[in-house]
């Protein structure tokens, strides 16, 4: 089963410097990557930076669509009114299909604000606290939203990268 997890950071840079870790982590075969993207939200600007994590995941991660549009969703909604009302209605709807819910959006979105950083990461039959155990700084805040096997295989559907 795959798990989405969202780890929320303090700091704007603290997804950021995890990203070593989970390297060794990986490297040891103590963690599975899927799919990783880092959200960094530096407290003077108006609008998060945002990055796949390609270096971390291999051939099944999912495109750079799937976390544009989940960003998105969570980020720029507000900022992009309502002319786009009934295509992010559409799109919300296919996230709600794979366990991406409203909740999780809203919870997202109230917890990663300026001065902060969040983890989003794509793992294959990981415990979330165990990943948490192995991060390193000043902690972070565990959001998740489990997806079985079912709702990856429509996430893959919906996002796949067409080129792998």
């Amino acid at each position: 089963m795959s798990t989405l997890t969202v780890w929320k950071f303090r700091t704007a840079d603290g997804a950021k410097n995890v990203e070593e870790a989970l390297k060794s982590l990986q490297k040891e075969g103590l963690i599975k990557i899927l799919d990783a993207a880092v959200v960094s939200w530096p407290a003077d600007r108006a609008k998060p930076r945002t990055r796949q994590l390609l270096n971390l995941v291999g051939a099944g991660a999912l495109s750079g669509t799937f976390w544009g549009m989940l960003f998105g969703l969570i980020f720029l909604m507000p900022l992009l009114g309502a002319a786009i009302g009934a295509a992010a209605g559409a799109l919300g709807g296919k996230l709600a299909d794979v366990g991406i819910d409203d909740d999780f959006i809203a919870e997202v979105k109230e917890k990663v604000t300026p001065g902060t950083s969040a983890l989003f990461l794509l793992t294959m039959n990981e415990v979330p606290e165990r990943i948490g155990a192995q991060l390193p700084g000043d902690g972070a805040e565990l959001l998740h939203s489990n997806l079985d096997t079912e709702r990856e295989a429509k996430l893959r559907d919906i996002f796949g990268d067409e080129t792998a």
